[in-house]
This record gives C-alpha cells, sequence and structure tokens, in this order.
C-alpha cells in the first residue's frame, strides 16, 4: 500500500521520484500560483510539475523557496517548450527555466510535445543537460508508442519518464506496457478528466464504499498502478482533499474493473494532431 504523500517510485538511474505531486498548468503567475505551490507544500506535497509554456516558473519557485522546506526535499519538474525545439535553442530554454525558477538545478526536465523532425535532437540536447549534472531525471511528454520507437534507437540516455493524458477513460495500454518494459516510468496528466470523473458512475459507487469522492477513488487507483499523479488545483481544500488517498486501498477486482473503464477517449490534444 502506498503509504503516503512522501512515498516515491525508483527511476531507472536510482533517483526517487514522488508518486503525488502538485500541476499548476493554467495556474497564475504571481499569486495564485505561490499560493498553490505553498498550500501543497503546507499540506505534504513534496513534487511540483510546471513548464516553460505555463509561464509561472517564477512563482512556483518563489513560493519553493518562501515555504521553509529544504530545496532538496522537493522534486521540481518542467518542460522545454516546442518553439525551443524548432529554434534549435532547447539549452537557452533550459538556462530560462533555472533562471525563472532561481535553481540550481531540477529534478526532472522533459520534452513537452513530440515535435516532428525535431524531438531527437532535443534529445541529445536533454542528455547533454543530464550529464551536467542540473536535471537529476530527464524524460518525454506525450510521446506516443511511435514516437518512442523512433527516439530509443538514437539515444545514449534512455528517458526516465513518459509524462502522457491518464485516466479511466484514456489508458493507452500499449503504450503502458511497452514503457513498462522499457523501465520508463509513466506520469499521468489530467489524471482525473478535469473533473469529470465525478460522472462516473463506478468511481462514485466506489467512493460510496470507501467514503471517498470518485476523484480520491481515481487518484488511489493509478497510485496502485504505480502511475505518478499529478492533478491541478488552484483551491487549497481540493489541493488537501486530492491528497486524502492514503488511507484507504482499492482490491486487486476494483483496480481491474477501473482498468476495464478505458474508452481511448481523449479529454486534452492528441500528440498526433497537436499543433506545434
Amino acid at each position: 500500500m502506498t503509504e503516503s504523500l512522501q512515498s516515491t517510485t525508483t527511476l531507472h538511474n536510482g533517483v526517487e521520484m514522488p508518486l503525488f505531486g502538485l500541476g499548476v498548468f493554467e495556474t497564475r503567475e504571481g499569486r495564485q500560483v505561490r499560493n498553490a505551490v505553498r498550500w501543497a507544500l503546507e499540506a505534504g506535497y513534496r513534487s511540483v510539475d510546471t513548464a516553460t509554456i505555463y509561464d509561472n516558473e517564477a512563482g512556483v519557485g518563489r513560493a519553493i523557496r518562501e515555504s521553509g522546506v529544504p530545496r532538496e526535499e522537493i522534486f521540481v519538474t518542467t518542460k522545454v517548450w516546442n518553439s525551443d525545439q524548432r529554434s534549435g535553442s532547447t539549452l537557452h530554454g533550459f538556462e530560462t527555466s533555472l533562471r525563472d525558477l532561481q535553481m540550481d538545478y531540477v529534478d526532472l526536465y522533459l520534452v513537452h510535445w513530440p515535435v516532428a523532425g525535431h524531438f531527437t535532437q532535443t534529445w541529445r540536447d536533454l542528455e547533454t543537460i543530464y550529464e551536467s549534472g542540473r536535471a537529476r531525471a530527464i524524460g518525454v511528454s506525450n510521446f506516443m508508442l511511435e514516437h518512442l520507437e523512433e527516439l530509443l534507437p538514437q539515444t545514449r540516455i534512455l528517458p526516465m519518464v513518459n509524462q502522457i493524458e491518464f485516466h479511466p477513460y484514456l489508458q493507452s495500454p500499449q503504450l503502458a506496457a511497452f514503457c513498462q518494459e522499457a523501465g520508463i516510468q509513466l506520469e499521468a496528466w489530467a489524471p482525473i478528466m478535469k473533473g469529470r470523473v465525478t460522472k462516473v458512475e463506478e468511481l462514485r459507487d466506489l467512493g460510496s464504499k470507501y467514503g471517498k469522492t470518485a476523484v480520491q477513488v481515481t487518484l488511489r487507483w493509478l497510485l496502485q498502478r504505480v502511475i505518478v499523479a499529478i492533478p491541478k488545483s488552484r483551491k487549497q481544500q481540493r489541493i488537501i482533499d486530492n491528497a486524502d488517498i492514503f488511507d484507504f486501498e482499492l482490491t486487486a477486482e476494483e483496480v481491474a474493473m477501473i482498468d476495464d473503464l478505458d474508452r481511448d477517449q481523449r479529454i486534452g490534444p492528441s500528440p498526433y494532431t497537436f499543433k506545434f
């Protein structure tokens, strides 16, 4: 049973990554993102996921510095945006992220989207960053099976993480199996379907059984599958409630039942059609 917000999964390079964190997509720079990160850290979160395109790295960094929690106890993720890939300025983009975060390193640096014709070179730049010691781990985001099959033969360092849209209605079983076999940790964005799991009867029923919400049941399911979850919220009570998932455990049959909800249904942009 996953015990607490500090529970981790071990990446293939030995780095411990929290299984649960706060996503700050669509959280405004300034007071809004500083409050969200502060509330999360006060609640026991030790992982924050941001990105260059979110335009809130400065606020994330400030909130972490002001939290009183030692930097080395917080797992910070950010991502290189597509324009930096196209212009060949991945390294510059990384330096900009470090400057905005006011940090000497990040814990995880990701290729945000598989920009065709560019993501292989971008990955080589991430390998350079990793070897410099300024990113404790590197990985990809929104990479489907075909993207990994193109990338992996050209890598010196295997991606440690693949962050993808993943939730009860979109489970990408072939991709998940490939990543597991390769030793690439899956991480779920939109894990609660932007709140739409509250309308899924099976999840509500399980919530009633355990005295939990459909959101909490879904997040518990992900952790029991050892898939990192980073639900986003800008509200203090919701941040706290999202993390209230460590006092119950789904049965194997219940996990399988949620597995069977897969509809191959996206709620976010597709890596196949995204306008890079």
